[in-house]
């Protein structure tokens, strides 16, 4: 249902993760992880990025996080603790352009997965864009 089918206010139509759901969030995901592998620039950030098989895990950890950062059931938290995203990124350097890269990237997927109206996969993209500015952690070389 596209936000002009649903005339309801973000609020009243539920968090992010509601408008999402599981089954949707887990597609979008699979679909970014693919573009990363496929992006050169990540490479050194995703030791591995060229095997697929290595990304069950990371897909894991990824979706625990966004489901509890979407307003879902904090996943992540149950599992692993507090997120401490910017530390848990400190030992990869995380540069402005790679930011960028991992946005593309998941703009890209948000665009291809057809359970997300495009007025949710915006608000993803914009709150998902603070997340990644935050992790900068190195200056472009």
């Amino acid at each position: 249902m596209t936000s002009a089918q649903n005339p309801l206010s973000p609020e009243l139509r539920g968090t992010l993760y509601d408008r999402i759901g599981p089954e949707a969030l887990r597609s979008l995901l699979e679909r970014f992880y693919v573009r990363v592998a496929e992006t050169p620039e990540l490479a050194e950030v995703f030791p591995g990025s060229r095997d697929p098989s290595l990304w069950a895990t990371t897909l894991e950890k990824q979706f625990a996080f966004l489901s509890g950062f979407l307003g879902g059931p904090p996943l992540y938290h149950q599992t692993y603790g507090n997120p401490m995203l910017r530390a848990r990124h400190l030992p990869f350097a995380v540069t402005p352009s790679r930011a960028h890269a991992w946005l593309a990237c998941m703009k890209a997927a948000l665009q291809d997965t057809p359970e997300i109206d495009h007025d949710t996969a915006a608000e993803t993209y914009m709150a998902l864009s603070r997340v990644a500015q935050h992790m900068v952690n190195t200056p472009e070389s």
